[in-house]
């Protein structure tokens, strides 16, 4: 990668973590209502809420460890495999650690391990 390709990659992300950092603080107010149905709407918004920060600090973690991996002149490299990051998918993803291969089987790694947890156990008899 070169150094000009990096120094782009190197805004871009402290861009993001201007704007993540700055993030919509989402007041996460306890209403109270006589009625079921707006306690309920209310509910649902405070899940979304908390949902939006879940995921910008999660983020905004993941956007400061690339730039710690541009310092460190790691950043392109994914973690499992050790080989170069696809430049299209930094330019999707800058702040992406693995290959789009590593990433996948990793995904897939997930939904396995989710679904681990929803099959019943059985026991011989």
């Amino acid at each position: 990668m070169t150094a000009t390709e990096l120094g782009t990659f190197q805004r871009t992300l402290e861009t993001r973590r201007t704007e993540l950092g700055k993030g919509s603080r989402e007041v996460l107010a306890v209403e109270t209502s006589p009625d079921e149905l707006d306690r309920i709407q209310h509910a649902s918004n405070s899940d979304y809420a908390i949902g939006n920060l879940e995921r910008g600090a999660r983020q905004l973690r993941e956007v400061q460890i690339a730039l710690r991996r541009i310092q460190a002149n790691t950043f392109g490299v994914c973690l499992d495999c050790e080989e170069n990051i696809d430049p299209k998918r930094l330019a999707a993803v800058p702040w992406a650690s693995l290959c789009i291969v590593c990433q996948e089987s990793a995904d897939r790694g997930q939904e396995m391990s989710g679904r681990e947890a929803d099959t019943p156990i059985r026991i011989a008899a």
